[in-house]
């Protein structure tokens, strides 16, 4: 019988090869993300503050204050690297006086996730605006809770936000009509901005307490606020 033609590859060899072509692969990944990575993280950083001045009204300026041992604090805490930390952006305008905050927030969409800026004071307890970082509802339909018809109606809206079917007598004040046809999507994100608020609202009220008991006091502001226990994020 002959022989058959050819040599066998030894598996070994195929191993070696597909190691190889792997280890050069996941090397090439690496070298990418590092490379891109302050780019990346640049755009995200302008798009933050592009939302900031959108909902707090064009601020002359703006803090990050950083959540820490269940505090707010302006110095931010070490953690270890890639730990990411809360925070919101206290606003001020040319004087100095304190415009409101703007916080980050998150919820569950009818596709995915829906990212959100929203504008806040404490002080009456209202919005100042709403801008939608982030959202891939179904195009043509559910993405128009990103356009102005929808987004300005958080504008002086109070809080919690009531969301409203269209009427022909329209909304009462205050009041958030949700889009025909995206019914979840308008939900969510009012859901979403009510329970961000709801969770970071005795936050603020414990940092403007202490700012203010240091202001009677003609000291300096704190750098860090009173501890106020954070209540746990509810589970969508």
């Amino acid at each position: 019988m002959p022989a058959p033609s050819g040599a066998v590859t030894p598996s070994w060899k195929l191993l070696l090869t597909l190691g190889a072509a792997g280890a050069a692969s996941g090397l090439a990944i690496v070298l990418v993300y590092t490379a891109t990575l302050p780019r990346v993280e640049a755009y995200e950083a302008g798009i933050t503050r592009e939302a900031i001045g959108e909902v707090l009204h064009a601020p002359a300026r703006s803090d990050t204050l950083w959540l820490s041992g269940g505090a707010l604090t302006a110095t931010r805490p070490v953690t270890e690297a890639g730990t990411v930390v809360e925070r919101v952006y206290r606003g001020y305008d040319a004087s100095g006086a304190a415009t409101g905050y703007a916080i980050e927030a998150v919820g569950p969409g009818f596709s995915e996730n829906i990212r959100l800026m929203v504008g806040y004071d404490p002080a009456k307890g209202a919005l100042l605006g709403m801008k939608v970082l982030e959202s891939k509802e179904t195009p043509g339909i559910a993405d128009s809770v990103v356009g102005p018809a929808f987004t300005r109606q958080f504008t002086g809206a109070a809080v919690p936000v009531v969301g409203a079917r269209p009427t022909p007598k329209g909304p009462e004040p205050g009041q958030v009509v949700m889009i025909t046809g995206a019914t979840i999507s308008s939900r969510a994100v009012i859901k979403a901005v009510n329970r961000t608020l709801e969770r970071w609202e005795p936050l603020l009220a414990r940092y403007e307490s202490g700012l203010r008991r240091t202001a009677a006091a003609g000291d300096a502001a704190p750098r860090v606020a009173a501890t106020a226990t954070l209540p746990p994020a509810r589970k969508n």
